[in-house]
């Protein structure tokens, strides 16, 4: 890719996919001449982080199903991606296997029920931690943007909580916002 600025709407991660096409990040990348993979670093039941357990309005004692993701474009780390869903809609589903879904998770969530109907994100710059630097290639002066998203369904329940860690030198985020 010849610009090294990333530019990056969320409407795609929030849409389910048609049949046969491929997952949302694969597409954009494809969309601006690159190549966008993920490696699934992890996927099981944990006990999410406060923040988390706050945002999907989850009981102290119930837990969640993490996807840890690397996102890469052209073979480089872009982006960190830890993916909570409550364990009582997650387990025993494809989002608890360290495995590619087909079409992407929110197209099997959507076959499962869970469609998402507003998002709320939250964005803040920082430091990188040690692993994150390691992780992501960065310089030792290199901030990073993390993102918080919740995905909430028509009852206004939430589903899915995403934090997202991505240089912010190399970032930035757009949005659209429609009312009414």
């Amino acid at each position: 890719m010849s610009d090294s600025t990333w530019v990056s709407t969320s409407l795609p991660y929030l849409t389910p996919r048609e049949k046969g096409r491929p997952e949302a990040w694969a597409s954009e990348a494809a969309a601006q001449g690159g190549k966008g993979t993920q490696r699934i670093a992890y996927a099981g039941e944990t006990t999410p982080p406060e923040g988390v357990a706050t945002l999907l309005e989850l009981p102290a004692e119930e837990t969640a199903i993490v996807r840890r993701r690397v996102i890469e474009l052209d073979g480089e780390p872009c982006e960190l991606t830890d993916t909570y869903y409550p364990a009582r809609i997650a387990r025993g589903t494809r989002l608890a296997e360290e495995r590619k879904i087909p079409g992407g998770t929110v197209t099997l969530l959507a076959a499962l029920g869970h469609v998402g109907v507003r998002v709320r994100e939250d964005v803040t710059a920082r430091m990188p931690s040690p692993e994150e630097r390691d992780l992501l290639h960065l310089g030792p002066d290199e901030p990073v943007l993390h993102l918080s998203r919740v995905t909430l369904d028509g009852d206004d329940r939430p589903f899915q909580a995403d934090m997202m860690i991505m240089p912010a030198l190399r970032r930035r985020l757009s949005y659209e916002i429609r009312i009414g």
